[in-house]
Order: C-alpha cells, then sequence, then structure tokens
C-alpha cells in the first residue's frame, strides 16, 4: 500500500493517479478521517495524561470523601480515554480500508487508458510461422495426439479441470525442468512453494481473498487459500523479516501449482488450457533495495525474453498501459506469444508478465532492510515475472510447431527431457 504520509502530503497527485488507473477511492476523505483520528488520539493522550495527575492525588487526599472523588473522577477520565481511544482505532480501520484500496504509484513511462492502449516495445527472435497448410488449435493437435482429457478431468473436478496424458505430461515437466535449470544458472534460488496460503498473505501481496469478484479459491472455515501464483507464498516467506541490504537482491524461482475461480472467464480465446482452473508455473520473484528494483524489472524481461526465445516461439513485448495495471504493479511487461490456432488466423495471446511492485507489498508483508552503519529500517521493494507458466507455453510451442501431417516439433532445447525432437500423431 502506499505510505500515509505521502497520502496526506500528495492528495492530488494521489487522487490522479487512482484516476488514471481506474480506480475510485476518496482520497479525500481519508485526510478528513485522519485529522479526526489525531484529535481522537490527542484526546485520548490528554484524559490519560489527567487521570494519571488524578490517580497521584489520592495517596495524599485529607479526608476519605476527597479520596473517593478522585477515585471517581479518575475513573471518569479512564472510561473518557478509553472512548477517545475507541473511537481513534474505528478511524484507524476505516482509514486503513481507503489506504488498502489506492493503486500504486505509477511509472511516468506507462502509457495511458486500458488494455487496447499498451505500447508494443518489440518482438523475439523466432519469426511467426508461415504454413503452406491451416493449421488447427491445441485442442485438435491434443485429439491427434491423446495429449488432454477434459472430459475426465470435469468428471473429476469440475469444467475447467483437466487430465494431461502421453507425451503432454513430457513437455509439461520438460519445461518445468528447463526454467528451474535455466534461472537457477542465473542466479535464482529454485523454491518448490506450498499450495495454501493464509488471508492475510494474500492480502499482504494485492489479491482480494474473499468477495464476489474474487479469483481465489478459499478453503470454507479457515483463513487458508489455494494460492493463485508463487508469487503469493514466496513474498510471504519473508514477511515480518529485516533483511541486510548487503544481501539484497535475494532471488527465488518459485514451482508452484496455481489455482484460479477465473470467474467470468468465456468465449473462444479461453478455450483449452488458455484459461483453466488449475496449472503449473515457475515465477520468479526478487527482494531488492529500492535503487536495484528497475535494473531487476529489466532483467526479469530479458529472462522471459531468452526463455521463449530457447522455446523458438514467437512473442511480443507489451508495455501494460496504467488502466490495464493490477493495484501493486508500478510498471508491466507482458509477453504475448503467437498462437496460430486462436481466433480466425491466429491471435497474440499472454503467456508472460513481470511487474515492479516497488514498497507497495513489502508495507502490507513489513518487508524492510537494514543497512550497517545506518539508522532505522526501510520498505525493500519487491519484484515478480513468469518464467514459465507450463499451460499457456505449451499452447505456443504445439501451435507454432505442428507441421502439416499432424506431427509437432519439439524445440530443440527441451528434446533432452522430451526425449524425442518429434511428436508423432496416435490418431
Amino acid at each position: 500500500m502506499l505510505d500515509r504520509k505521502f497520502i496526506l502530503q500528495n492528495p492530488e497527485l494521489v487522487a490522479q493517479n487512482s484516476a488514471r488507473r481506474g480506480v475510485k477511492v476518496d482520497v479525500q476523505s481519508i485526510c478528513e478521517l485522519e485529522t479526526q483520528r489525531l484529535a481522537a488520539l490527542q484526546k485520548s493522550q490528554e484524559f490519560n495524561t489527567q487521570a494519571n495527575e488524578t490517580s497521584k492525588r489520592i495517596a495524599s487526599a485529607k479526608d476519605a470523601e476527597e479520596r473517593n472523588s478522585l477515585i471517581a473522577a479518575g475513573r471518569e477520565l479512564r472510561d473518557k480515554k478509553d472512548a477517545a481511544a475507541s473511537e481513534q482505532s474505528e478511524l484507524d480501520a476505516r482509514i486503513l480500508e481507503l489506504q488498502s484500496a489506492l493503486p500504486n504509484l505509477t511509472h511516468p513511462e506507462v502509457p495511458d487508458g486500458g488494455e487496447e492502449d499498451a505500447n508494443e516495445l518489440g518482438f523475439g527472435k523466432t519469426p511467426q510461422p508461415s504454413f503452406d497448410f491451416k493449421p488447427v488449435d491445441h485442442l485438435a493437435l491434443g485429439e491427434r495426439h491423446d495429449l488432454f482429457d477434459f472430459e475426465g478431468g470435469a468428471r473429476v473436478a469440475g469444467a475447467g479441470f483437466y487430465f494431461l496424458r502421453n507425451a503432454a505430461v513430457r513437455l509439461d515437466l520438460a519445461l518445468q525442468q528447463f526454467a528451474i535449470s535455466f534461472l537457477a544458472d542465473r542466479g535464482f534460488t529454485p523454491v518448490s512453494t506450498p499450495d495454501l496460503a493464509l488471508t492475510s498473505v494474500l492480502q499482504g501481496t494485492g489479491f482480494n481473498p474473499r468477495g464476489p469478484e474474487t479469483q481465489i479459491y478459499s478453503i470454507e472455515n479457515t483463513e487458508l487459500n489455494l494460492v493463485a501464483t508463487a508469487e503469493i507464498p514466496l513474498g510471504g516467506m519473508l514477511s515480518g523479516q529485516i533483511l541486510d541490504s548487503e544481501k539484497l537482491p535475494i532471488k527465488l524461482c518459485g514451482l508452484s501449482h496455481c489455482f484460479r475461480t477465473e470467474a467470468g472467464a468465456a468465449g473462444r480465446a479461453s478455450r483449452g488450457l488458455y484459461r483453466v482452473h488449475q496449472f503449473t508455473k515457475i515465477e520468479m520473484f526478487a527482494f531488492t533495495v529500492p535503487e536495484q528494483s528497475d535494473s531487476v524489472h529489466e532483467e526479469m524481461r530479458e529472462l522471459e525474453c531468452e526463455i521463449f526465445d530457447a522455446l523458438e516461439v514467437p512473442y511480443r513485448v507489451i508495455d501494460t498501459a496504467a488502466g490495464d495495471l493490477g493495484g501493486p504493479a508500478y510498471r508491466k511487461y507482458d509477453l504475448e506469444a503467437w498462437m496460430p490456432g486462436r481466433g480466425d488466423g491466429g491471435e497474440w495471446g499472454e503467456v508472460t508478465s513481470t511487474s515492479n511492485c516497488t514498497d507497495y507489498q513489502a508495507r502490507r508483508l513489513d518487508v524492510r532492510y537494514k543497512t550497517p552503519g545506518q539508522k532505522g529500517t526501510q520498505y525493500v521493494h519487491t519484484l515478480n515475472g513468469t518464467a514459465i507458466a507450463t499451460g499457456r507455453a505449451m499452447i505456443a510451442i504445439l501451435e507454432n510447431h505442428q507441421r502439416a501431417d499432424g506431427s509437432i516439433s519439439v524445440p530443440k532445447i527441451l528434446q533432452p527431457w522430451v526425449g524425442k525432437e518429434v511428436l508423432e500423431p496416435i490418431a
């Protein structure tokens, strides 16, 4: 969340930033409530001081009548102090609720507008394929190769769940092995994360685990939720900790299952593996000092590009517009892969994103760092970035590497794990 002092000192800036992000929060109310909170706090402190002074006078009271009078006065002052303290707490909670709804500040180079207004920054090394036949989508390829069982998944867990079969299992595992090996060689510590996280951790990372618009599966009668991304447990892993600045940045690659309700998802573009309720993802995450976060963000984007160049998948890089940014993100880059079987004649589909969240998550999670020789602590910056979401990566690989005879070439980088250069149709 944004620093409260910063909000109070820059209400117009915060209001303009919220409007640019499409978030409606009454910033003026925050300022007014803070004035009331400070007044209630001052009253509480004054009543407490008066109560203490009255209590000291009891010992020197001349008689029982004066003593009883002082005791009664002290009790009244304590009651007034408690009432003022309660008012202060209630006002603080209301401010925190509004404060938590504010989005992060926005990088000055982020374009204005919504999803259609993103800036196209460039393309990957692999060109879009030129087929001498009509390409099919990954579902049709899956039928020919017996890769997916959506009907069986629906019988077990409902629509949006599935079984991977045959070469799809090996391809899924190959993508995991490749991403983890790739990132470990570049200084990221591999971490296998819990599939569950506390509500406070989800809120700390900026996810809404409750309510009608949530994308989170919650465990009834508990404070636990299924994680939507490894970003959640990786961010919470160091909550409440004070880190040594000399050990930053801490760079992690998390392997996790991801669970999302995908409420409202529909349409042809969401068919098959593109938008499902469970998938596997390898996520980059970093804790940095503020001066490092911009460079680490660029590093994460470059690593995503290297990964999809190695997978021989055509993609474009997008600088996400302000109105399409999630609340915690200061800036977000997306990689959109070309998917020849999507839509009529192919479409771009998001396969990765990387966000610099500055200190927005760290304030909620209370992750700080201390610099040797300096007093006090500061909040770290946090960053996250998809290395590979295996389902969407699989779509891009299958559709771009399909052949006229129905076979599918395996990207060279994955062949050692898949064990084949070409996948031949089963049916």
